[in-house]
């Protein structure tokens, strides 16, 4: 599974690549929908191809073949990009959310423009939580960078109430089950200790929907602040509140182990503190915070 997927990324970071490709496959790389959605999609009437229905999804397409799905014209696949985002509280990570809150991308969109393409995530932060997010405009390097398979570990800075026990972080570097959930062992220790508040350091490889929170819970401390700082090889250095940043192609291909390609660095140039942020939109006005969370 992994090894196809990368095949197929390192197909798309081939910008000479004009091979045909199954249909499924391309609509997927536009990050509409997974494979197997797509071939849904393609059977229940949805898509077509140069004006013509599409009814199976046993068809390869070419680059210069337009393809519509649901009268909207599927975009040209892009070479992978990624993007390192902090994500500050109070945003959602989603396009669409259905209590209407404000999310990142409408955010990023405000305040950059048509100078970004059309994101996707790697993967969620809940509303309260903050840190690193990695965006990308492509569906399958979002997906092959979710995967477990890839090992790679997300790294978090969590602040409780309360004074934190040795043994309950020993528990969970064993492993526990909250509410019939089963949860894998995380690595979980002990940063600074006051009076009232406690910084904890936690990896793990996969998380489960507000798992830390629920984690944290369970052994009767309160989250106040929740803060991931890296996402595999990737992490927020010197990104501040709401600062976004685009990682050069010859980085990003040689943490994903593709082999060097023509591909000239030059054309993105990184701001090594990131792209700073433009006075928000009223909307998205919000209190940010002035500590660096590596030295919180």
């Amino acid at each position: 599974m992994v090894s196809s997927q990368k095949t197929d990324l390192a197909a798309l970071f081939d910008e000479t690549s004009s091979a045909p490709e199954r249909l499924a496959k391309r609509m997927a790389g536009a990050g509409l929908c997974s494979r197997r959605q797509a071939e849904t999609w393609i059977t229940e009437g949805r898509v077509k191809i140069d004006g013509q229905l599409q009814l199976t999804p046993a068809i390869t397409v070419t680059s210069d073949q337009k393809i519509e799905v649901d009268g909207n014209i599927l975009p040209v696949i892009e070479r992978p990009r990624l993007w390192r985002y902090y994500k500050p509280r109070g945003l959602v990570v989603s396009h669409r959310d259905e209590k209407d809150r404000d999310n990142i991308f409408d955010t990023l969109s405000a305040e950059h423009g048509d100078r970004l393409p059309r994101l996707i995530s790697v993967g969620r932060l809940d509303l309260d939580s903050e840190g690193l997010i990695l965006l990308t405009n492509n569906g399958l390097l979002a997906r092959y960078l979710e995967l477990p398979a890839t090992g790679w570990t997300r790294k978090y800075r969590v602040r409780v109430h309360g004074q934190v026990k040795a043994e309950h972080l020993n528990e969970l570097g064993r492993g526990i089950t909250v509410e019939g959930v089963k949860y894998r062992p995380v690595i979980a220790s002990l940063d600074r200790q006051t009076n009232s508040n406690a910084w904890i350091n936690i990896a793990l490889k996969e998380g489960k929907n507000r798992e830390i929170r629920k984690l944290m819970q369970h052994f009767g401390y309160q989250v106040s602040r929740l803060i991931r700082i890296s996402f595999g090889p990737f992490t927020l250095n010197k990104l501040e509140d709401g600062d976004i940043a685009e990682v050069r192609p010859a980085i990003l291909r040689d943490q994903l182990g593709l082999q060097p390609s023509h591909l000239d660095d030059n054309q993105t140039k990184e701001n090594q503190h990131g792209r700073k942020r433009q006075k928000p939109h009223a909307s998205h006005q919000r209190q940010k915070t002035r500590r660096n969370p590596n030295r919180a």
